[in-house]
């Protein structure tokens, strides 16, 4: 250890005496009892309170009588600034009596000077002391800290937490748990817990007794595991909690008391109704994905041949209208087939720049059909109407909601309007509308002059399952579905009524400055749509795999093909080369399309990938099959799209992470 090392470990003391002499005998005397320290010495009162204030002295050794202070009054100031720091008199002249009054009015010791061998003793005892007093100090600050850190992170917990002694009193409650149950922050002993607690059983009985209470029963050794409690509070508030506690066991197995955990289930308990309602529709909209996913395939190939047929014969052929009209009932056909996917909640999203009115328009006589002979229907489109970029079925699915509900809202008849406007909201309008923020809009008011609805009516109608109609006349999903469809799209929709004087629900939509694109029917495919790679297949619907293979071996790509993933594997194993490009179905037997593309790219990493499927890919993807970045190409196709999405992921750059497609989409979004 060096000699700084060693000079800042020695204790300081200050000493306040006026005689050298005197001094150096002190200083001798505690080095011979071998105490290492660093004398500060002093003899007037400035000096001394100075030295005091520096902090760092662990102990004063004091004169009697001094020239110019004394020992009484230093005793004083050290009592007053820092009272738990030793005070020695070391004096000549110090009778009995005030030395009883030093120890009076909080000396430490006194040492004689003509007996300086007590000194050593006496100052390595007041040191030792002070080290315990520093030791016991710092851990009783430790445990408070402890204590804050732990109430801290008790009352931050949703969770309820309680705590009883050993004797039951519960001493401990963390904030979520006076919420839940309304207690002050105040011990309350067993005999007064039912008093306090206000508990019930799931069923309405009471529990009255201490021995029923979750808590007791952990008290007395259970470990009490989700027990359903209903609590209602004074204030008229009920909660229902699960509990779940133990006893708390010392190192020795006694019992020191026991703790609960409440966690609140209130909410859970409103939505089980609901989510047993949901199930039954649920294996509803499963079985109608499953169908749809079914019928794509066959509407692949449907129209996948008769539009290969057209692309051969010529217009003027007597069989070419005939076969058109196969491929436009395909056509049709696949909108049914988006319809209920749509209800499945499986659909592909596209958004599109869409031109409202157009949509209303064409809509107009599919709604008039909708309508009974005794309402009037109306539209009032806006000439300047702006765009919006939405996924166009969607949009239709929340303007059919918005007829049928307005509808059904008039059984004795009357006028239904459907408008569209141009609206840029400000704070001004926000006022009256807070349910849309500030910006231009483009919106689709649905009005009727219907029942109406009352106030606490309209605080729900957008709730999933909230229906007024009687049972089995509707699901309650209509109106949670346009705002669920409505706020995907960055809208929002609002809704004003009155009892008996009909209600208007308006559809705010962002608006947008671009140009519809113009849907064009691909019958044939472009010339540079063709390619010379070599593209794999996989596909285990035999038609669907035949039909690919042929458009794009007509277009000039070499083709393997295979039924599922093991063969698609087993074909690679016996043909050397490169593989362009897996096209492969998302769901077969043996192997997904994602797995089979992962292992591939094993052997062939720069392989691209293009999905195929009815199903759409946020409804398979999560959880269910293993990650894999790939294009996606929905179900049904025609051979011209199947050609040029074929061209556009071989022709795109491959990304540096893991073979994401640059400008193609990735099976998060299609």
């Amino acid at each position: 250890m060096s000699d700084r090392d060693e000079a800042e470990v020695k204790p300081r003391i200050l000493h306040l005496e006026d005689d050298p002499a005197d001094r150096e005998l002190i200083r001798e005397a505690l080095g011979a009892e071998g105490i290492p320290l660093e004398l500060v010495q002093v003899d007037r009162k400035a000096e001394f309170e100075a030295a005091l204030a520096s902090g760092s002295v662990a102990l004063v050794l004091s004169d009697f009588a001094l020239p110019h202070f004394d020992g009484f009054s230093a005793l004083d100031i050290v009592q007053k600034e820092k009272p738990n720091l030793p005070f020695i008199f070391v004096s000549g002249t110090m009778g009995e009596e005030a030395a009883i009054e030093s120890l009076r009015r909080g000396a430490t010791d006194y040492v004689l000077k003509e007996r300086l061998s007590r000194l050593g003793p006496a100052v390595r005892r007041a040191l030792e002391d002070v080290a315990v007093r520093q030791t016991r100090l710092e851990a009783a600050e430790a445990a408070a800290n402890r204590q804050r850190f732990m109430n801290a992170m008790l009352d931050s917990l949703d969770a309820g937490i309680m705590a009883c002694d050993a004797a039951g009193v519960l001493t401990m409650f963390n904030r979520a748990a006076r919420d839940m149950v309304g207690l002050a922050e105040t011990a309350i002993p067993p005999e007064q817990w039912a008093q306090h607690y206000n508990l019930y059983h799931p069923d309405g009985k009471r529990l009255f007794e201490k021995e029923a209470l979750p808590l007791y029963r952990a008290l007395c050794g259970e470990k009490v595991r989700d027990v359903e409690v209903l609590i209602r509070r004074r204030d008229g508030h009920a909660r229902m909690v699960l509990a779940s506690g133990q006893p708390i066991l010392g190192i020795h197995g006694q019992t020191l008391g026991a703790v609960i955990a409440l966690h609140d289930i209130t909410e859970r308990k409103l939505l089980e109704d609901q989510l047993r309602q949901s199930q039954k529709l649920e294996a509803v909209g499963s079985l109608a994905g499953g169908v749809a996913h079914d019928f794509n395939n066959l509407l692949t190939v449907i129209g996948g041949y008769s539009q290969m047929i057209l692309q051969q014969m010529s217009r003027d052929d007597p069989k070419y209208v005939s076969v058109e009209e196969i491929s436009k009932a395909s056509e049709r056909a696949a909108a049914l087939t988006r319809q209920l996917l749509a209800f499945s909640r499986q659909q592909v999203l596209e958004p599109k720049v869409l031109d409202l009115n157009k949509i209303v328009s064409d809509m107009e006589r599919m709604l008039h059909r909708l309508l009974p002979a005794n309402i009037e229907f109306v539209t009032s489109l806006s000439k300047e109407l702006g765009r919006i970029k939405a996924d166009p079925g969607q949009v239709e699915q929340v303007l059919l909601n918005l007829v049928v509900n307005a509808r059904d809202a008039m059984a004795e008849g009357g006028r239904l309007i459907v408008e569209t406007a141009n609206i840029d909201v400000d704070e001004t309008y926000r006022q009256t509308h807070a349910e849309v923020s500030a910006g231009p809009y483009v919106v689709l008011t649905v009005s009727d002059s219907g029942s109406g609805m009352s106030a606490e009516t309209q605080a729900r109608i957008f709730e999933p399952f909230f229906t007024t109609k009687e049972v089995g006349k509707g699901t309650g999903l209509g109106l949670s579905t346009v705002y669920g469809i409505v706020n995907q799209s960055g809208g929002a929709v609002g809704v004003h009524s009155e009892i008996g004087s009909g209600s208007a629900f308006r559809v705010y939509l962002p608006r947008i400055e671009s140009t519809p694109v113009a849907e064009r029917r691909q019958d044939g495919t472009p010339a540079h749509a063709r390619g010379t790679e070599t593209i794999l297949i996989v596909e285990d619907d035999a038609r669907v795999r035949e039909l690919v293979q042929r458009v794009l071996e007509a277009v000039g790509y070499t083709v393997l093909s295979a039924a599922d993933g093991q063969e698609a594997l087993d074909i690679l194993k016996e043909r050397p080369g490169r593989i362009h490009l897996v096209v492969t179905d998302i769901v077969m037997p043996r192997m997904s399309g994602p797995e089979l593309l992962s292992r591939i790219r094993q052997e062939h990493p720069g392989c691209k990938g293009l999905y195929m499927s009815g199903y759409s890919d946020k409804a398979l993807f999560p959880g269910q099959f293993p990650r894999s970045e790939a294009a996606h190409l929905q179900k049904p196709f025609s051979p011209g799209a199947l050609a040029m999405r074929v061209r556009e992921v071989l022709e795109a750059p491959v990304a540096a992470s893991s073979g994401t497609r640059s400008g193609t989409a990735g099976p998060q979004a299609s």
